[in-house]
């Protein structure tokens, strides 16, 4: 019989195949069909789905060294099933190689027919064999393939970070977007100080690390429960959040008593940031397209104790009453983009994202940027933040917000930040933030001020 981690792990690839639903989603659903999984075995399914995202050309590369059909005939849910197996061979020391072959036969035979299972057998048993034999491209031939193949992304990208970054450079950002980041919390600061945080986390946590820049964070690695089990969050005392959002917060720098809107709040990680900036005091306006999450936003709100917040549902590719004009302090866009920049948590964005998304990305950001520019006071703040690397998301939006808008310009003394740590902002007022140095998320930033 099928491990149940394993089947699961089959479905969402399935599911991620069939549709743009995220892994996380997905494998929630599955478990709540499974309630009587334990925590072992959701932890299973959980890294094999995210184990095959992340690896994915390496495996293939290596499935077509294996295999005498080529992978572009082979039908995808087959490939999945070749490529879970596969996973747990190359990557997985604890599961024999025995195990994740039989597996692999038996879900094959749950619908395919005799001559397809008898294709994955084979393919599989050699994999067995002679799967960590198989050599991968050599940097020396070409790099941009090796890089492309050895750490698991897509050619296309890569291609452009080596033009942009060098072949180096490139291949440790690579390595970093494949390590599996620690869970990064900031503390509520109406609750609770940093140093009483780790002190009510110590015996659910094996290891506890102060963030290197964010003055709120702590990185934590080994949880022993989910962290919606840990009395500390029920409390409200923290919020999961990667540090690089929290310095886009510390960017914003949202006084007491300010008027500030959050355009795309989402699930409200910022706001509730925002607002902790801001000690509850003031009027906070969390702005979201999407009513769903702004039930999960007020929840959310309501177990870190604030109060400040209201909610506003709109959908920002439409236009704002003019009324509103002047009316915040600050505004936060942290638009949507290609996420590019956080595939270290989302590896399954390498395979769903292409270079023509980035420019029909760019044409909607530059809109956002014009909805919301006469919303914003004079004198007042506005910073613009996506989480991806790439230049027509980055600079080349704030280039072209910059010549429509003549009453903007770059804030290139962003004091809430440079409070926190300089280095991360460049002559340009640019905050970058990189997974191979920083190790947290990227993300690109900056603050316009209107004159």
């Amino acid at each position: 019989m099928v491990a149940v981690s394993r089947r699961i792990g089959l479905s969402v690839l399935k599911g991620l195949d069939d549709s743009n639903a995220f892994p996380e989603g997905l494998l929630d659903r599955a478990f709540e069909r499974e309630p009587q999984l334990i925590r072992k075995d959701r932890a299973l399914a959980t890294e094999l789905v995210y184990g095959v995202l992340r690896w994915r050309s390496r495996l293939d590369w290596v499935i077509c060294q294996l295999s005498k059909t080529p992978i572009r005939k082979i039908d995808p849910f087959v490939l999945n099933i070749i490529r879970l197996g596969l996973y747990q061979i190359l990557f997985h020391s604890r599961i024999p190689p025995s195990a994740a072959v039989n597996d692999s036969v038996e879900m094959a035979k749950d619908r395919e027919p005799f001559w397809v299972v008898r294709f994955v057998n084979g393919v599989m048993r050699s994999a067995a064999r002679r799967a960590k034999e198989i050599p991968l491209p050599d940097y020396a031939d070409d790099p941009v393939q090796a890089i492309a193949i050895r750490e698991s992304h897509p050619l296309w990208l890569v291609e452009r970070w080596v033009e942009r970054l060098g072949v180096e450079e490139t291949k440790r950002l690579c390595k970093a977007n494949n390590q599996v980041p620690a869970v990064t919390v900031r503390a509520n600061t109406l609750k609770v100080s940093r140093q009483e945080l780790l002190n009510s986390l110590r015996d659910h946590v094996r290891q506890i690390t102060p963030t290197r820049f964010a003055p709120d964070g702590l990185s934590l690695k080994g949880l022993r429960h989910a962290v919606a089990d840990i009395p500390s969050f029920r409390d409200g005392w923290f919020q999961v959040q990667d540090e690089a959002a929290q310095l886009v917060t510390h960017l914003l720098d949202p006084k007491p008593g300010e008027t500030v809107l959050d355009a795309c709040a989402g699930f409200g990680g910022k706001t509730g940031h925002i607002a902790q900036l801001m000690k509850n005091r003031g009027k906070i306006k969390a702005m979201e397209k999407q009513s769903w999450k702004l039930d999960r936003l007020k929840t959310s709100l309501a177990r870190l104790g604030i109060s400040a917040v209201t909610t506003w549902h709109h959908d920002l590719s439409e236009s704002i009453s003019v009324s509103l004009s002047g009316t915040f302090d600050r505004i936060l866009l942290d638009a949507p983009c290609s996420g590019l920049g956080v595939l270290r948590r989302n590896p399954d964005a390498k395979w769903k994202k292409t270079e023509m998304d980035l420019n029909r990305l760019r044409a909607d950001q530059l809109h956002f940027l014009g909805c919301l520019a006469h919303l914003l006071k004079r004198g007042g703040r506005l910073v613009y933040c996506v989480c991806s690397l790439e230049p027509e998301e980055g600079e080349d939006v704030v280039e072209d917000f910059l010549k429509n808008q003549a009453q903007f310009v770059i804030d290139r003394e962003p004091v809430g930040l440079f409070d926190v740590d300089e280095r991360l902002v460049d002559s340009s007022g640019f905050f970058r933030s990189l997974p191979h140095e920083h190790d947290m998320d990227g993300f690109f930033a900056v603050r316009l001020k209107r004159k």
